[in-house]
């Protein structure tokens, strides 16, 4: 009988303990991450276990990056798919249709869509047209807050008026708290006040990591607005 012995020392000789160290690895990382996963699930139970009450939510979205309006209309989508009613108001926004307003204009019946602006501040530069501008469209969102079929009410650049000292942020407060218990409202916009931050359940701040408007890239149709 002929015996052939195989080369210990081959880059071969090690693939079967390296497959069966491999599995044991992998096996030790499933291990890891189910008993993370366990523990997480324990203290998020607990939280959820612990935040029981349904009211209606002061929303914030502030900060200089991109998103403040476009989560808002995601909210409105939410909103809508639950088959509550909508209240928008925009504040600065107006010198040109935006892909929201277009498209929630087709649900008059849901949605109640107010464009109060006249477009930016640096192109208006007219602060008592800004100011008269914003007081209407306040009036208008006050009407919202005094009707409790609103599920939700979203103030569009409001934090510019307010920052601008369009309205008075007492007034603004006032009438927030006043709203009907389960109405939701999200007011966007720069530079949120720390009195309107104080009083919000929910505040996000927006942050720019990259811009393609630095690039010389326009505003973009469907992106922007």
């Amino acid at each position: 009988m002929k015996v052939i012995m195989s080369n210990l020392n081959s880059p071969d000789s090690n693939v079967g303990h390296q497959d069966a160290t491999s599995a044991e690895e992998v096996d030790n990382i499933n291990t890891r991450h189910q008993r993370r996963m366990q523990r997480k699930k324990a203290l998020m139970d607990e939280k959820i276990d612990q935040a029981q009450r349904a009211t209606g939510v002061l929303l914030v979205h502030t900060g200089n990056g991109k998103g403040k309006s476009s989560s808002a209309f995601g909210m409105v989508m939410r909103a809508l798919g639950h088959g509550m009613k909508v209240g928008v108001v925009q504040f600065i926004k107006g010198a040109m249709s935006t892909g929201e307003e277009i498209f929630l204009r087709r649900f008059p019946d849901e949605v109640q869509f107010h464009v109060m602006g006249e477009g930016y501040t640096w192109e208006t530069q007219n602060r008592e047209r800004d100011i008269e501008k914003a007081t209407l469209a306040w009036e208008q969102g006050k009407k919202f807050l005094n009707d409790p079929s609103i599920g939700l009410v979203v103030f569009d650049e409001l934090n510019i008026a307010l920052k601008y000292h369009y309205l008075d942020i007492n007034t603004v407060i006032a009438d927030l708290d006043a709203r009907p218990e389960m109405q939701h409202v999200v007011v966007t916009g720069r530079g949120a006040l720390p009195e309107l931050i104080a009083i919000a359940d929910t505040v996000t701040e927006m942050q720019v990591v990259k811009h393609a408007f630095k690039d010389g890239i326009i505003a973009q149709a469907g992106v922007e607005w």
